[in-house]
């Protein structure tokens, strides 16, 4: 039987799209901050996404940003003579990663009552 991960799934790994955020994310992170064709350039060798379109990556990717889980960096010179913008993950999205790969409840039963109270109140000064 599949083991089921407790917690609630975050908006962004969820639907049709989930595929393509995690691998934007994971490229971002291991490669810093790209090019729209850069990503899209690397998203071809992970397995499952050899057949991506440009233009859906260059859409997921825009989405993203207006999301503010990526950010524009820099404007960069290609050498067919034009601007690109490069992009690099916010740290919005770290944390949405750090809480998408741990287990909530293992988590809680590991802190003490210190940190407990520190991320309550941080989390009651958000409401």
């Amino acid at each position: 039987m599949a083991k089921h991960k407790a917690g609630a799934k975050l908006s962004v790994f969820k639907g049709r799209e989930a595929k393509l955020n995690r691998a934007i994310f994971q490229t971002l992170a291991l490669k810093g901050a790209k090019t729209i064709y850069d990503i899209h350039k690397h998203l071809r060798t992970f397995r499952g996404l050899k057949y991506t379109y440009y233009g859906n990556v260059n859409r997921r990717v825009r989405a993203l940003r207006q999301q503010g889980y990526v950010k524009e960096v820099s404007i960069k010179s290609t050498k067919a003579g034009f601007e690109a913008t490069e992009y690099e993950l916010t740290t919005r999205t770290y944390l949405v990663l750090l809480l998408d790969s741990i287990n909530l409840e293992d988590a809680l039963n590991r802190m003490d009552e210190d940190v407990a109270s520190e991320i309550l109140a941080a989390i009651a000064t958000l409401t």
